[in-house]
C-alpha cells in the first residue's frame, strides 16, 4: 500500500511524483543468469513495462518516461540490435491497442530517423492512434541521448539567431527548455534505475536537474508493482529543496 491510510487523498496526491522516468537496466544479466541469450531478457522485460504502465495509470501519475534504447546502444552486437528492433515493432503491434483502450497517450522521443522505415511507420501509427487520449502520458525514449536533446534544442535556437528573429542575449533557460523533449509535461520528479548501477547513462540530462533518484539491484524483468511502490514510498519521505534549504522551525543551536 502506498504510504499509510492516514493520508487524505489530497495529501497523497501532493506526495506522489507527477513525472517518473525509469532507466530499465538488467535485461541482459537477467538472461545470462538463466543461460539464455540477451534477447530473451529483453523480451522478458516487456512484462515489467506493462507493470510500470499499469501502476502509473492506477495511481494517477501524469507522465511515465521509459529509457528503451539509448543513442549509445548502437555499439552493441548487430544481432542484439536487430532483435531489439524486432521486439520494438512487436511491442508496438501487441500493446498499442491496449494502451489506447486504457486512455494512455504514447509518444516516442529521440532521433528516430536512424530506424527502419518499417519501425518508423509503426511509431507514427501508434502515436497517432493515441494522440487524443487524456490519461497517462507514456514516453518511450528510443535512440535518445540527453546530450543529443540539448544539441537539437541549441540548433533550433541558433537557426532563429541566423534568421535574425532572436538575439543571443534573449536566450534563457525557459527558451532552451521550450525546445527540449518533454517540455510540455510536468518536470521529472523521480528517476528510478534498476540493475544496481548508479549512473545516468546520458538520460534526460536537462530534465532531471532537480529529480530525486532511486536505485535498486532488481533486474528489469523482475521489476513489478511492489518495487515501484517502494520507490514511490521512498520519494514521498524525501525533503525536496530545489537548491534551497529546509526552513528552520526553531533556531536550535544557532
Amino acid at each position: 500500500m502506498i504510504l499509510s491510510s492516514n493520508h487524505h487523498q489530497n495529501d497523497l496526491s501532493s506526495l506522489l511524483p507527477k513525472h517518473v522516468a525509469i532507466i530499465m537496466d538488467g535485461n541482459g544479466r537477467w538472461a545470462k543468469k538463466r543461460g539464455k541469450l540477451r534477447a530473451f531478457g529483453h523480451r522478458a522485460g516487456i512484462k515489467a513495462v506493462r507493470s510500470a504502465v499499469s501502476f502509473s495509470a492506477k495511481h494517477k501519475i501524469e507522465s511515465l518516461t521509459l529509457y528503451a534504447f539509448s543513442s549509445e546502444n548502437w555499439n552493441r552486437p548487430e544481432q542484439e540490435i536487430s532483435s531489439l528492433m524486432e521486439l520494438f515493432i512487436f511491442a508496438l503491434d501487441s500493446e498499442v491497442k491496449s494502451l489506447h483502450k486504457h486512455n494512455i497517450r504514447l509518444s516516442v522521443i529521440g532521433d528516430i530517423s536512424r530506424f527502419s522505415e518499417r519501425l518508423r511507420d509503426r511509431i507514427y501509427r501508434s502515436v497517432k492512434l493515441t494522440a487524443n487520449n487524456t490519461g497517462l502520458q507514456l514516453n518511450i525514449a528510443a535512440n535518445y541521448g540527453g546530450r543529443w536533446d540539448i544539441v537539437q534544442s541549441i540548433q533550433k535556437i541558433a537557426q532563429q539567431i541566423k534568421d535574425n528573429s532572436l538575439e543571443p542575449q534573449d536566450i534563457t533557460e525557459e527558451l532552451v527548455n521550450n525546445y527540449m523533449n518533454l517540455s510540455q509535461q510536468p518536470q521529472v520528479d523521480l528517476v528510478i534505475r534498476t540493475g544496481g548501477e548508479h549512473r545516468i547513462s546520458n538520460f534526460l540530462l536537462w530534465q532531471i536537474a532537480y529529480a530525486e533518484f532511486y536505485f535498486t539491484d532488481i533486474l528489469w524483468p523482475d521489476f513489478d508493482e511492489t518495487v515501484f511502490e517502494g520507490a514511490i514510498n521512498a520519494f514521498a519521505k524525501r525533503e525536496r529543496r530545489f537548491g534551497g534549504t529546509i526552513p528552520d522551525d526553531a533556531d536550535v543551536g544557532s
